[in-house]
């Protein structure tokens, strides 16, 4: 069975830190962009971060920029999601989510290029 999951969701004060991992099984993430996303309660699905197939190639949103770092390992068939300096408006769950291709899609900020995705990880950030 094909899978994504994410872990290293947390409560965490403003200011912090957390890492998020999406591990794969039943495949390898050698061939395969990853998506990071998020969805706040009451609002849309928004894109993160994405990492070519080589980790060689990242692109981050703005609101990210100086923040968050994705990497990945493809020898542990991992990719990880590092948020430091964290906000409130940064509390989401976080979702990762596969396309099999080498680099990231024009449009990868939307859903309908990934073929597959993780049930998500909740991140929330509180004092």
């Amino acid at each position: 069975q094909l899978q994504l999951v994410e872990s290293g969701g947390d409560l965490v004060q403003p200011g912090g830190s957390l890492r998020l991992s999406c591990a794969a099984s039943g495949f390898t993430l050698n061939y395969y962009v990853i998506g990071w996303f998020r969805q706040a309660p009451g609002r849309e699905r928004e894109g993160v971060s994405c990492i070519s197939s080589s980790g060689r190639s990242t692109i981050n949103v703005d609101s990210a920029k100086g923040r968050f770092t994705v990497s990945r390992d493809n020898a542990k068939n991992t990719v990880y999601l590092q948020m430091n300096s964290l906000k409130p408006e940064d509390t989401a769950v976080y979702y990762c989510a596969a396309a099999r291709r080498s680099i990231c899609p024009p449009f990868w900020t939307r859903d309908r290029e990934y073929d597959y995705w993780g049930q998500g990880t909740q991140v929330s950030v509180s004092s």
